[in-house]
């Protein structure tokens, strides 16, 4: 089977997995806690963490420091999650959605339940009021129609056009300072052009009292893995982020003439931003490397190879491995170079690990790219190895 052919196989598979009708799925978004009543609490400090796992899932720790003002008060919270497109998901009545896993939340340590509920959700800027539907008197306007990612719903005189599934529970606050934990997992969205895309809205936050956070830490953690991904940071402010633990490095540029990004390669690492009186305007997404390959124009935008642990979905990768510059003469005939191709697909996950090639032609070509970050210390080894590049291994080593 030649190259292209396998490539083609491939990339039939992965769209049979992560795709239907159209030409990906969206599962759910991350979001903020907010107050379901007017108070006077305050975000004092937040810091964001966000684990990008190899099943699929993003992992998310917020730990708020809140300020009340005020005196001792319950209030009402809630946590608003979009609903599932493209994605074949039964409607939850209950508000249960099905791509949020181990949801939780405490107060000054103290654990809190919650429930689910059917809400009118955000619309073009303006955030759900969370007030839940009557579902005895609100119905969809038909099953094909929820699975088409068109979620308008009746009481048959008037017609809402989106909904979205609530968590909600009541909290009290002490005055002065409090501290609210919350964490949860929600499954990355995919499609063609990009294995992974994290959706996280910022703009819930500014619900607050004070209407922003006077102090914002972004975290994103690739642990026991690698991820290569990229941010548009316009709505980060353009604030630098630096790596600050593991083997990671970061870099930023412009796409689309005027958006700005921050690329980040990273090896069971954590790379980090700080803002502070953030008072965001828009969401942010963390994009899988690939996606950044096609909205650059330049056909010779440096993602070449692209590389996930976790999918089969769409890689991208040279069109041509030049022959020349690897054995110093041109290939006789196509077999070869297609052979070379082969030679470096099954060595992308020894490359993903930091593997400092014996070979000076594959060491040569896997460090021009920018994402290859050496590891002297790292043994070879297959101990670790996923699904996904045992199938690289097995496939181009025939």
């Amino acid at each position: 089977m030649t190259t292209k052919k396998l490539f083609l196989l491939l990339t039939l598979l992965a769209l049979s997995f992560t795709a239907s009708a159209n030409d990906g799925v969206y599962y759910v978004n991350g979001s903020h806690l907010v107050p379901l009543q007017e108070n006077d609490i305050a975000v004092a400090r937040e810091v964001l963490t966000i684990s990008l796992d190899d099943d699929g899932y993003a992992s998310v720790d917020v730990l708020y420091e809140l300020d009340n003002r005020g005196r001792e008060k319950t209030i009402d919270m809630g946590f608003e999650a979009s609903l599932p497109y493209n994605s074949g998901d039964e409607f939850s009545p209950q508000g249960i959605h099905p791509r949020i896993k181990d949801f939780t939340v405490s107060v000054n340590g103290q654990a809190l339940s919650h429930r689910n509920g059917v809400v009118r959700g955000s619309v073009d800027g303006e955030p759900s009021d969370f007030r839940q539907l009557n579902l005895k008197q609100w119905h969809f306007l038909g099953k094909e129609a929820f699975e088409d990612g068109i979620y308008q719903v009746t009481n048959g005189r008037d017609t809402i056009s989106s909904v979205a599934y609530a968590y909600y529970f009541k909290a009290t606050f002490k005055p002065g300072k409090n501290i609210v934990h919350h964490t949860y997992r929600y499954q990355m969205s995919n499609g063609v052009g990009r294995a992974f895309e994290v959706p996280y809205w910022l703009t819930p936050i500014t619900r607050w009292a004070n209407h922003q956070v006077d102090d914002f830490t972004l975290r994103i953690c690739a642990n026991n893995t690698a991820k290569h991904f990229y941010v548009l940071d316009d709505a980060l402010q353009r604030a630098a982020f630096k790596v600050t633990s593991g083997k990671g490095k970061v870099r930023t540029g412009v796409v689309y003439d005027t958006r700005h990004y921050t690329e980040v390669s990273l090896r069971n690492a954590t790379v980090e931003c700080h803002i502070s009186n953030f008072k965001p305007e828009e969401e942010i997404s963390i994009n899988s490397a690939d996606q950044l390959y096609l909205a650059k124009e330049d056909p010779n935008a440096d993602i070449a190879c692209f590389y996930d642990r976790a999918y089969v979905t769409m890689f991208f990768f040279d069109e041509r491995v030049s022959y020349r510059k690897f054995y110093g003469r041109e290939a006789n005939g196509l077999a070869e170079q297609e052979e070379l191709e082969k030679r470096i697909y099954r060595n992308l996950p020894y490359a993903n690990r930091g593997y400092v090639f014996k070979d000076a032609r594959l060491q040569r070509y896997f460090s021009s790219k920018w994402w290859y970050m050496p590891d002297e210390q790292w043994q070879l080894s297959d101990a670790d190895f996923q699904q996904v590049d045992r199938m690289y291994i097995d496939e181009f080593g025939k």
